[in-house]
């Protein structure tokens, strides 16, 4: 099986399995000397674990990280990082009725059409399980792109329910369990998710990020766009359905002269834009203004309500999955789309480093 791997100069790698004895990443092109332990990484980690709230999936997994490789007394060696991530709360078990049928929306049907086999406790390689790697991998790449970059992201859509702009408050992201940047959406979110969730349904969301700090001139045309490598990234989400850069497609209903991103010289003398309708890339390079991103999560899969099917003997059949899962997978995807977007913007960083000097100054 191959695809496990992302990135060019900060690359990574993950493995494991949802029911697997473990899971874990490989993080390879980390400068040196930068300084690393196991904290940094367990609180973004800790973000993103499961069992926190009623709206996240009850497996109980405490998520404890652990450093295998390239560090050295607290500090980067410059060697490839193997973190690993232990399974505690496995219930292989409830999966045992569904072994030989595919659950639709889940990736089931299509793993065994290609390999002639699927690990049918939890979904196997396919499992959102496989996200806490790359939170693990963002925490990461967090420390390469240093304190000046900052990257944020909330849940700005549940099911049909959008949050009001003019209430965006990012203080409220740590108050509520939706990360949600508007307190009196998430109060609403909470009794319309708790329907969902009480009927054996599920819900879709959108997720909003936003990368601060970041200095023009990262990424390159034309196969190297930034925006390029960061939708393919933010597509590799498991559930991720849409992914759009700045005004994404509302772009499309705007004139010429309301989506220019008009600009002038600021008192410093360095350019400065009157807007960013383009999400903070021109041409595949960052122009140093908020790189803004959302991404479109589709209603969990796994539901409790009976589905039609088939099974791997060609048998029409119906399905009903049991089991703990995530009434709203989007909730638990912002910390990963932050992690994700951290990798790709670190990569480039890095990239945009082994470039200086052979090219001149900016303006």
């Amino acid at each position: 099986m191959a695809g496990n791997s992302f990135g060019t100069l900060f690359r990574v790698t993950t493995f494991g399995e949802s029911h697997g004895a473990a899971i874990g990443a490989v993080i390879d092109g980390v400068p040196p000397r930068l300084p690393l332990d196991e904290a940094p990484i367990q609180a973004a980690l800790d973000r993103r674990r499961p069992g926190q709230s009623r709206f996240t999936t009850q497996r109980r997994e405490p998520d404890r990280v652990r450093i295998l490789s390239g560090v050295f007394e607290g500090r980067t060696t410059g060697s490839p990082i193997a973190l690993e991530i232990e399974n505690t709360d496995q219930r292989s078990k409830d999966y045992d009725e569904i072994r030989d049928k595919f659950r639709p929306g889940h990736a089931d049907y299509t793993y065994w059409v290609k390999y002639g086999i699927r690990d049918h406790r939890g979904g196997g390689r396919s499992s959102a399980r496989e996200t806490a790697c790359r939170v693990a991998a963002g925490a990461v790449a967090t420390l390469v792109l240093g304190p000046a970059i900052t990257i944020r992201g909330a849940l700005i859509q549940l099911g049909p329910h959008r949050i009001e702009r003019a209430r965006w408050d990012w203080a409220e992201i740590g108050r509520n369990p939706f990360f949600c940047p508007d307190p009196v959406a998430a109060a609403d979110w909470a009794d319309w998710l708790d329907g969902v969730r009480k009927a054996g349904s599920s819900a879709g969301a959108v997720i909003e990020l936003v990368a601060d700090g970041v200095p023009a001139g990262l990424g390159a045309p034309v196969y190297d766009k930034l925006d390029g490598d960061l939708a393919r990234a933010l597509m590799t989400i498991n559930a991720v359905k849409g992914v759009e850069i700045g005004e994404g497609f509302a772009a499309a209903a705007l004139s010429g002269e309301d989506n220019a991103d008009e600009m002038r010289i600021g008192a410093d003398g360095r350019p400065v834009f009157l807007a960013n309708h383009a999400g903070g890339i021109l041409g595949g390079i960052s122009t140093g203004q908020p790189i803004v991103a959302r991404f479109a999560v589709k209603p969990t899969s796994s539901i409790l309500t009976p589905r039609r099917t088939i099974d791997i003997h060609g048998r029409e059949t119906e399905i009903v999955t049991k089991g703990r899962h995530d009434p709203c997978v989007g909730i638990r995807a912002v910390p990963v789309g932050e992690a994700m977007m951290a990798c790709v913007l670190a990569d480039h960083l890095l990239r945009q480093r082994a470039l200086a000097g052979s090219v001149p100054d900016g303006p």
